[in-house]
């Protein structure tokens, strides 16, 4: 009995022996292989690293992609902030390649707009159903931007920076945003029914390799600004830029003072000229 015992002890320990050795073994290769990895992935990040970018257009796509990682990392609401505010801030410090929209005067018709209560809407449609929603209202606004020759120079969340040649096609784009809006073919707006205030301004502006800035550009956004969901209110160099027949007109003029800009400032609702 006790000769079983001692070769059952031997063989045990035989076994023992053998499990550790093909364990120290595949802990090695797992190392070796662990090791090998990391330098592949070294060797790939420093191959896909970029350079710094050679062209404003690539400049932009890879905020894109930026944008699109926070959008997944943290949420649509942790990336929405004041959009009116923000694209003012950009339009002073970004450059953009766009078109040269200036009239023969000079002058840049400029469209602001935002959703009305976008942050609150967002917290009550989640995330995924928000970013289905923001696609749709882009839709609408790009369509009607293109319809009427406008350029977008910025967006922000789910404000629009866009410039026009002529006063009276930023006022009818706004006007056909709008009701587009307040009729929505889109399934996903009808269910889902947003409100976006626009606002319009005409003014010089210092333009410098195709982007604009200066005190008209704020202008159009603290416009945009006072603006209520449905509406399309404008500053008063619009009205001066307006010819007698245009398809929309200007009514219902109000005295008010804009956030940084001193003085009073008289600002009219666009409406569709009556017939």
């Amino acid at each position: 009995m006790a000769i079983v015992l001692a070769i059952g002890c031997v063989v045990l320990a035989g076994a023992a022996l053998a499990l550790l050795v093909v364990v120290r073994r595949l802990q090695g290769e797992l190392a070796d292989r662990e090791a090998r990895i990391a330098e592949l992935e070294s060797d790939l990040d420093a191959a896909l690293r970029p350079g710094p970018p050679k062209s404003t257009t690539e400049r932009y796509l890879r905020r894109v992609v930026q944008t699109a990682t926070k959008v997944r990392d943290h949420g649509i609401t942790g990336l929405i902030q004041s959009t009116i505010d923000d694209i003012g801030s950009w339009a002073a410090s970004e450059r953009a390649d766009i078109l040269n929209m200036a009239a023969p005067d000079g002058t840049v018709t400029l469209f602001f707009s935002d959703i009305e209560d976008s942050t609150s809407l967002n917290d009550r449609l989640g995330d995924r159903s928000w970013v289905r929603v923001l696609a749709a209202h882009d839709k609408v606004l790009r369509g009607r931007i293109g319809q009427y020759r406008g350029q977008v120079v910025k967006t922000a969340g789910d404000g629009f920076m866009v410039a026009f040649r002529d006063a009276e096609a930023a006022c009818r784009a706004a006007l056909a945003v709008q009701a587009d809006l307040a009729r929505p073919t889109d399934p996903l707006l009808r269910r889902h029914r947003i409100r976006v205030r626009i606002g319009v301004h005409t003014g010089q502006v210092v333009a410098r390799e195709g982007d604009y800035f200066g005190r008209n550009v704020a202008m159009a956004a603290r416009v945009a600004d006072l603006a209520e969901g449905g509406d399309v209110l404008a500053g008063d160099a619009v009205r001066e830029h307006l010819d007698e027949d245009a398809a929309v007109e200007l009514v219902d003029p109000e005295v008010v003072e804009l956030k940084g800009l001193p003085g009073e400032h008289t600002v009219w609702r666009v409406v569709e000229r009556r017939s």
